[in-house]
């Protein structure tokens, strides 16, 4: 579980999204940053999450925010998972993991009864200073605009 809590200052990352374009925290300083951590794209639940923000893509632009789903997936995942969805947003392939252990995202999970190492699923709200203003644990992945827009 990540310890990075409200008021800390976010981890500057740079990383590569599904074409190759590099992402840095200081690309978005004046803008609100929504990064959505998910455990591996076409799986049901990260689907569902990705076609809610999708979805409300409008609500975040109209709100000054730009959003970056990051995962461990390979570029070429990204790729067919970014164009099968039609995802307005760049997908981070963060294959070895630096962008998610700055985030402290990747520790110990629970699925089916087996205990193994994985992304958490997590989102951090980011301001317009690199600040975190929120970190969202409970992720609902049918409804997670409404989490992060409240």
């Amino acid at each position: 579980m990540t310890t990075l809590t409200k008021g800390d200052k976010a981890p500057n990352f740079s990383a590569v999204d599904q074409d190759g374009k590099t992402h840095n925290l200081t690309d978005y300083t004046g803008k609100k940053l929504v990064v959505y951590f998910y455990p591996k794209a076409d799986t049901p639940g990260c689907t569902a999450e990705a076609c809610d923000l999708r979805d409300n893509y409008h609500r975040f632009i109209a709100q000054n925010y730009e959003v970056l789903g990051v995962s461990a997936d390979s570029q070429k995942k990204l790729v067919k998972f970014k164009d099968k969805y039609e995802l307005p947003f760049p997908l981070i392939s963060d294959e070895d993991k630096t962008v998610i252990n700055a985030f402290g995202v990747w520790g110990p999970k629970k699925f089916m009864g087996k205990l193994f190492d994985g992304i958490n699923r997590t989102t951090f709200v980011i301001d317009e200073n690199g600040i975190i203003e929120d970190v969202i644990t409970a992720v609902k992945t049918k409804d997670h605009t409404a989490q992060i827009l409240k």
